[in-house]
């Protein structure tokens, strides 16, 4: 299981790459579209994420992964009510978003596969 949280949190990831590049290019907001598969790559990986560490019996570094995507989901969430209000997206967001979102990944790479 945790291979394929694996790959779907890439996925949302590379989506999620995608559209921070179009911002800072000014091309913002994301299609709704875009938006809304990024989130459901991201979220989707993180509950069968979850699942695998339940499974697994909760501790260590993916517990701290999963609280870490936890914050990056709400700067997620902030995003996107701010995409549905028509505003200007926060680059400052943006940025602390992706940078959490990317160190709870490499907690679960490092976690998943160079643990002993």
């Amino acid at each position: 299981m945790f291979n394929y949280a694996v790959i779907l949190i890439a996925l949302g990831a590379a989506v999620g790459l995608y559209m921070a590049v179009r911002h800072f290019r000014g091309i913002t907001p994301p299609r709704g579209a875009v938006a809304a598969l990024h989130g459901l790559l991201a979220v989707s990986g993180v509950v069968v994420l979850l699942l695998a560490t339940r499974d697994a019996g909760m501790h260590g570094a993916l517990c701290w992964a999963l609280g870490l995507f936890g914050i990056a989901a709400l700067g997620g969430l902030y995003l996107a009510v701010h995409h549905m209000d028509q505003k200007k997206l926060p680059s400052a967001v943006i940025v602390v978003h992706a940078l959490v979102a990317v160190v709870a990944f490499l907690i679960v790479l490092t976690a998943v596969y160079l643990a002993p």
